[in-house]
């Protein structure tokens, strides 16, 4: 019998982030004794939400179980970026995996974009989810020769951009950097209004979301028995883990570490003094910079992300020095705006040494399947996840599933 490490929404975030206001919440019921399921997805954040509403359906019985207020852990303090960039550039991830792999997974994050914007799109939430332009700025070491060396390589794996360089930036968007790659087909969203949205149609089709914490689970022949804290027991033919941006202790992986950012959201700005088609910033340098805008005219800003502040008192006490470093920041970027911050928060994320999520069987568990190590591209791997474990619950095995297995090995 295996156990399930808790953790609280207060470990993984901090301050208060603009989504946590005047969201219509999603109704969790008590579990009050045993319930026998097809499958059970624990976390009720964004990517069980997504799970649930991809793998509920007329023959199958979905159970989400979530301790905690869904959404308002890792969710809540995402900046909802949703862009089909990874945070390895293309020639990065090609010299790990080679040019034809790198490129299929681009292309899968590309396609998941718009997959992500035709789901919105069937929920009738209008404002949960925004097209974007990308516009990725050179920083550091990575100036005009590397961004325009990215450029090509990603026009050889087919993905849109065009390369603009510095007097072209500055005409276009006011920049003052020595080059940018401009992008097409990423998004931005307001994270928990479209995780509530999600899980709410998935509760209107038959999905069952219940306040219980999974403590531990075993076999009972092919199916799995998940007890919880109140000494329930779950019975599941499939369990999805989706609790976020901690492992629990049956999730192995060397490719792993926890990592924390910081984030200011201003105070609302003149429409007309923000940047271009409200395109989503972010920079070629590690750590990066990134910014987007919000349909109060927010800018939010975040960065200055660091793996050695990873206790959640430490993070947190950080938060006012790193708002100023942002605010500064912020100044520099973009001098026309007023940079005053009235939303600070902090939250601990996970991310890999590829860049590339964690999403499939967990090895060693049969019917046990994770989704973790987003990065910076949360809630686009987060719709990757509920496509690919969807197929790979059906019992579709696809070659493209070993990219991001748990336990490949980067070369």
């Amino acid at each position: 019998m295996d156990t399930f490490r808790a953790i609280s929404q207060e470990d993984l975030r901090g301050g208060v982030a603009p989504w946590s206001v005047g969201v219509p919440r999603a109704i969790r019921q008590p579990l009050a004794g045993p319930l026998v399921v097809d499958v059970l997805i624990v976390g009720g954040g964004i990517t069980g939400s997504m799970m649930a509403h991809q793998l509920v359906r007329p023959d199958r019985t979905v159970c989400v179980i979530d301790r905690e207020r869904p959404g308002f852990g890792s969710t809540a303090a995402s900046t909802a970026m949703l862009e089909w960039e990874i945070d390895r550039s293309l020639s990065e991830l090609a010299e790990i995996y080679g040019f034809e792999r790198a490129a299929e997974i681009y292309q899968l994050s590309y396609r998941a974009v718009a997959g992500l914007y035709g789901l919105v799109q069937s929920l009738d939430q209008p404002t949960a989810l925004q097209p974007r332009d990308t516009v990725y700025l050179a920083a550091g070491d990575q100036g005009a020769r590397a961004l325009l060396a990215e450029h090509e390589v990603r026009q050889r794996a087919g993905l849109p951009g065009v390369f603009l360089d510095y007097r072209e930036l500055r005409r276009e968007y006011g920049f003052e950097r020595e080059a940018a790659i401009v992008s097409p087909g990423s998004a931005e969203a307001d994270p928990l209004r479209l995780s509530h949205a999600l899980l709410n149609a998935a509760a209107a089709r038959g999905a069952m979301l219940y306040d219980a914490e999974a403590r531990r689970y075993d076999r009972a022949g092919r199916r799995l028995i998940v007890e919880t804290d109140e000494g329930h027991t779950i019975e599941a033919g499939a369990v999805v883990l989706a609790t976020g941006y901690t492992l629990p202790d049956i999730v192995k992986s060397d490719l792993h570490k926890t990592v924390s950012s910081w984030v200011v959201g201003t105070v609302p700005q003149a429409p007309e003094t923000l940047w271009r088609d409200n395109a989503l910033i972010w920079e070629a340098a590690a750590p990066y910079l990134y910014a987007r805008t919000t349909t109060q005219h927010r800018i939010i800003i975040g960065g200055e992300d660091d793996d050695k502040i990873v206790d959640p008192d430490a993070r947190d006490e950080m938060m006012p020095a790193k708002a100023e470093i942002l605010v500064e920041k912020l100044q520099r970027l973009w001098p026309q705006a007023t940079a005053i911050a009235e939303y600070v928060w902090s939250g601990a994320f996970s991310t890999t040494v590829d860049g590339l999520p964690l999403i499939g069987p967990v090895p060693a568990h049969p019917g046990i399947y994770a989704a973790y190590g987003y990065g910076g591209n949360g809630i686009t791997f987060s719709y990757m996840a509920s496509q690919m474990i969807a197929r790979m619950i059906d019992g579709q095995m696809l070659a493209a599933f070993e990219h991001f297995a748990l336990d490949r090995n980067p070369v």
